[in-house]
């Protein structure tokens, strides 16, 4: 329970701050889970050997009960017989009160064994009690600490991304990007210049000489298709 009570119960921030640094919290979680355990079966030990006593007790007290009732019959009968002459009246009231006392002893010794009874059973109902509110509080604990697991989990994975998030220079990436990007567009733009040049650069000649050729090359094509469908060769 000294586990458990330092887990579940701690309330100072300076005890969790040391816990949190020296200690695995979710491993001493399962550790008090384990010691809690072990109270209930402690426990449950402890309550079956009370019920076996109040059943022993019973037991006993109720054979008691039949003693007296067995007492009482004899006393009866030792009566009858008196009467019916098979004994001395004296005799059969000697008998008689006998068995009258030791119906009392029983009847005494019955009694209080149905005191010893009911203060086990009262003792059993007790530790039935605990034992119910410590399983709930085991299966309550167990639960938490599946979602506890969990949201670490979770968190231990967040945190990994977000410490690799915080690593990337995210100012100088786009920088970066920025000057990647201008230097395309001058290049770009340089190309086009120099295409540009190259056609400024060719004298009249040439420029005159490349359109008649065009046009020279498209007539003499257009006049051979003619003859084609003239059937001229």
């Amino acid at each position: 329970m000294s586990i458990f009570s330092r887990i579940f119960k701690m309330g100072q921030s300076e005890a969790h701050a040391v816990l949190d640094k020296f200690e695995d919290p979710i491993k001493l979680t399962e550790q008090g889970i384990r010691d809690l355990k072990k109270d209930l079966e402690a426990a449950m030990r402890s309550l079956a050997e009370v019920k076996a006593s109040a059943i022993r007790i019973k037991k006993d007290a109720d054979s008691q009960q039949k003693l007296s009732a067995d007492y009482e019959r004899k006393a009866m009968l030792l009566i009858q017989k008196a009467q019916s002459g098979g004994i001395q009246p004296e005799e059969a009231d000697r008998l008689a009160s006998e068995s009258l006392s030791r119906k009392a002893e029983c009847d005494s010794r019955s009694a209080e064994l149905g005191t010893q009874y009911q203060n086990q059973q009262n003792m059993a109902d007790n530790l039935q009690g605990k034992i119910n509110k410590l399983k709930s509080t085991i299966s309550s604990y167990e639960n938490e600490l599946i979602t506890l697991k969990a949201r670490a989990k979770t968190a231990k994975a967040t945190k990994k991304i977000n410490e690799q998030m915080a690593r990337l220079d995210s100012s100088g990436t786009i920088s970066m990007l920025e000057r990647m990007k201008n230097k395309v567009q001058e290049e770009e733009s340089l190309s086009e210049a120099y295409g540009e040049i190259a056609h400024d650069t060719r004298s009249i000649d040439t420029q005159i000489d490349d359109v008649l050729k065009s046009s020279d090359t498209t007539t003499s094509d257009s006049l051979a298709a003619m003859k084609a469908k003239m059937g001229i060769k």
